[in-house]
């Protein structure tokens, strides 16, 4: 029964995603893609006549019911990959998606095993023993003359 519920489940979370691929929307579409003439902006954040070029070509694609994958393969035809936002999850571009996550793993392993070996070589506190020697008639006389001092 509990496997019945769960991919019940995973269906209702994966309808929209699925109805996402099939009809895109144009603001979804324009935080993927990238303005091919503006530095660092997407589609959503520019107003140059090249993304208002192609933010109407998608409009256009959308109507004629391609799916989000097509309107991104044909656009990726003609611009080239820099028009993604984001590189794709395949080939030589997965290293992209791949070592940022591997470094900061590794980091925190390194981390870990620095803290785990530091905690571990510590020294234990030094014992302070105190050592009680006498003192010499000199060394009376200085110690009752700065007691004297202090007191009054």
């Amino acid at each position: 029964m509990r496997l019945v519920a769960a991919a019940l489940a995973a269906l209702a979370l994966a309808a929209p995603a699925l109805a996402s691929e099939e009809h895109p929307t144009l603001a979804e579409l324009e935080g993927q893609l990238m303005c091919p003439i503006c530095e660092g902006e997407t589609l959503a954040q520019s107003d140059s006549p090249a993304a208002q070029q192609i933010k109407a070509e998608i409009r256009a694609r959308i109507a004629a019911g391609d799916t989000r994958s097509e309107i991104k393969r044909r656009l990726v035809d003609e611009w080239g990959k820099r028009i993604l936002a984001a590189p794709p999850r395949e080939g030589f571009d997965l290293l992209a998606w791949v070592l940022p996550i591997v470094g900061v793993l590794g980091g925190a392993v390194v981390i870990g095993a620095l803290a785990w070996r530091w905690s571990r070589t510590r020294e234990p506190a030094a014992q302070w023993t105190l050592t009680a020697r006498r003192l010499g008639p000199e060394e009376e006389r200085r110690l009752d003359e700065e007691l004297r001092r202090f007191d009054g």
